[in-house]
């Protein structure tokens, strides 16, 4: 679906409450963490969907607004409040033009990161389907991430341990960055999944480039390289669920990645049975 066909009513005003920066200073990378007070309105998400940011123009071709989704990072707010809160994840982005050379600021991500409380902004949504929990507190949860897809993860353990609770199954989160100073909320500035550490059930993989300087990929294979047994004997426990979020990208290499652990025939009869059993989710961008 292309963003365009995303519909941008019902519109809700709504301003921002907190922003921080939740990559180190010394990251090349600015990732801030925006929490939003929705103003008026009811708008009823659930972790696993997206919110979208309308940005005033005029823009490049006469638009009125430039319209971006952005993953939920949290958990809903109660529902009897007056003024329910979002938080969302912002990468500051700038691009170099193919053919000029020159460079240009991303008109969504400068617009939020340039954001401080009490400003206003216009949301819409929430879109995609929400991340289903099972029902049973036994089953395996499989969450892979990348970037900022580590967003609704962060809502879905903290709906997991604090919501559901005594959870009994592995909890495994595999997430990818360039380097530690780009890993979010796991880093010295904010490690939100520390708090999870002490539950028996829960583990982070970390998954870094062996040269970030060199902007090589993510070390998939590195990170899975001891662990290529265990992730596969939870695939296949009937009784697991994968969860996938981030750039599309992460997609095809997660599918090559587990194509060469066995081979691709076996991956995508796998996955054939994890999706049509509704055991595979994924939120992509």
């Amino acid at each position: 679906m292309r963003l365009a066909d995303y519909d941008t009513e019902p519109r809700f005003p709504a301003k921002v409450l907190r922003t921080e920066r939740i990559t180190d200073n010394t990251s090349p990378e600015e990732v801030r963490e925006l929490v939003l007070e929705v103003q008026g309105g009811e708008l009823d998400y659930k972790v696993g969907q997206t919110v979208g940011v309308l940005i005033p123009g005029p823009h490049e071709f006469g638009q009125e607004y430039h319209h971006r989704l952005y993953s939920v990072a949290d958990t809903p707010s109660p529902v009897d409040s007056d003024h329910p809160e979002i938080t969302i994840v912002v990468r500051r982005c700038n691009y170099i033009d193919d053919y000029s050379g020159e460079e240009y600021k991303g008109v969504s991500s400068n617009y939020l990161c340039n954001l401080r409380p009490g400003d206003a902004l216009t949301l819409t949504g929430p879109f995609g389907i929400p991340f289903s929990v099972p029902e049973n507190k036994k089953s395996n949860l499989l969450l892979i991430g990348l970037g900022t897809g580590i967003a609704p993860f962060r809502g879905l353990i903290k709906h997991i341990y604090h919501d559901v609770g005594d959870w009994e199954g592995k909890v495994r989160l595999l997430y990818g960055a360039r380097s530690g100073l780009e890993l979010l909320y796991m880093n010295d500035k904010r490690d939100d999944f520390a708090k999870y550490y002490d539950e028996d059930t829960f583990e982070a993989i970390k998954a870094l480039s062996p040269r970030p300087n060199w902007a090589d990929p993510i070390a998939w294979d590195y990170a899975l390289e001891d662990r290529a047994e265990e992730i596969w004997h939870l695939l296949d426990d009937e009784d697991t669920y994968v969860y996938v979020a981030g750039l599309k990208k992460i997609a095809d290499a997660l599918d090559q990645l587990l194509s060469e652990a066995r081979s691709p025939d076996v991956w995508e009869q796998k996955k054939n049975v994890l999706v049509t059993e509704d055991r595979w989710f994924e939120l992509l961008y």
